[in-house]
């Protein structure tokens, strides 16, 4: 959540172009684990439940009662979904020291990406009538995904490793291919989506482009949502973005970059995603993995017994944080593009706190310190 508005590296391009991956390339690559070796050393306790609501809950609605009140339940767990992917993502990208690198790039796109993601469920919700609460849906790391989603799949914050790319981002963008885990119980972000897609077709609400923001995000325009047909483009563009679709190899929406799975496959594997014959593997050019800042995995509950110069900077980033997800409600609460620019330009103060305590060792252990994007008070689960 920096400066991601604008990418310099590429001409702006439409949010609609993307290239369309086969599942077959996810067998590929190496099985996801649903529970990194990290992630199950820091995890304190059991998974907390979803605040807003279960994504198995609501699939299970029948197709006749997902009306106008149920689309605005699930847009507000699309809210939170969205929102937990960015620092995990975040702290990979600030980790890597060379930011001009192919990594940081690629990291730095999926941000924008994500952030574009979000953008795009607060003008949904809306649309169809609701608020985004966004400081309630601040996540606690470690912790699953809301909602649900990819169950047994823990998120936590480090800085970029091969276990982190593996664990954490392909587990959370993985496509709907084969994997260890049930559909039944254990829904993917696609299949959620896909489960909006069709409640906005059946209930055909009335939609509302007052309150709605129009920003460019990362290399996209975010723009109000005033038809079924803009609601279908827009969920598929989060669908394709982030884990692609099981389609022909051969349709291309216009530019070369991968998926959000298969680009964190390239970083995992060192090799980019190449045709082979009717399948893609990873064989392709090198993708050398980045010289980055040892920032270790923050534990439940934060740092303990932390210097009074990291703790300052943990306070700083925390507020700045804070202050962006404050200003981002007021944003869509009002209609108010002045506050999105603000919390924009609050983004940008992130990276400086969070890099600085990524050069700080912890004494007695190995690694650094990193943010921990700890969420507002209120938000908090009882005794964080």
């Amino acid at each position: 959540m920096t400066g991601t508005t604008s990418d310099p590296d590429k001409p702006e391009a439409s949010p609609f172009k993307r290239r369309s991956f086969v599942a077959a390339a996810a067998l590929a690559a190496a099985p996801v684990s649903l529970a990194g070796p990290a992630a199950a050393a820091h995890a304190a306790g059991p998974p907390q439940a979803a605040p807003f609501g279960s994504v198995a809950r609501l699939m299970a609605v029948p197709a006749i009662g997902r009306d106008v009140g149920w689309l605005r339940q699930a847009l507000q767990v699309a809210v939170e979904l969205e929102l937990s992917t960015i620092p995990p993502y975040l702290c990979g990208w600030w980790s890597v020291k060379d930011r001009s690198s192919e990594v940081a790039r690629l990291i730095r796109r999926i941000v924008g990406d994500e952030m574009y993601h979000l953008g795009v469920v607060c003008n949904l919700l809306v649309a169809v009538g609701g608020r985004p609460r966004i400081s309630d849906a601040a996540p606690t790391y470690p912790g699953p995904l809301p909602g649900g989603v990819r169950a047994g799949v823990n998120i936590y914050l480090s800085g970029l490793t091969k276990s982190v790319v593996h664990d954490v981002m392909m587990a959370i963008e993985a496509p709907d291919a084969p994997l260890t885990r049930s559909r039944a119980t254990s829904p993917s972000v696609a299949d959620f989506y896909s489960t909006l897609q069709q409640a906005f077709r059946q209930a055909a609400p009335e939609l509302s482009a007052r309150g709605q923001l129009s920003e460019h995000i990362g290399s996209a325009v975010l723009k109000p949502v005033e038809n079924l047909d803009d609601v279908e483009r827009c969920l598929e563009v989060i669908k394709e973005q982030g884990e692609g679709t099981i389609t022909s190899p051969d349709e291309s929406f216009g530019d070369d970059h991968p998926a959000h799975y298969y680009a964190f496959g390239e970083i995992y594997h060192g090799r980019r995603l190449l045709k082979v014959g009717a399948s893609r593997q990873f064989t392709g050019a090198p993708v050398p993995f980045p010289d980055t800042r040892p920032m270790a995995t923050v534990p439940a509950g934060g740092w303990p017994h932390a210097s009074v110069l990291v703790r300052r900077l943990l306070d700083h980033f925390d507020t700045t944080y804070h202050a962006v997800l404050d200003t981002l409600e007021t944003a869509w609460d009002g209609g108010d593009p002045s506050a999105l620019r603000a919390a924009v330009h609050a983004m940008r103060g992130l990276e400086t706190p969070a890099v600085e305590l990524m050069e700080i060792g912890i004494p007695g252990t190995p690694g650094n310190y990193g943010p921990q994007f700890r969420p507002p008070l209120s938000s908090r689960p009882t005794g964080q």
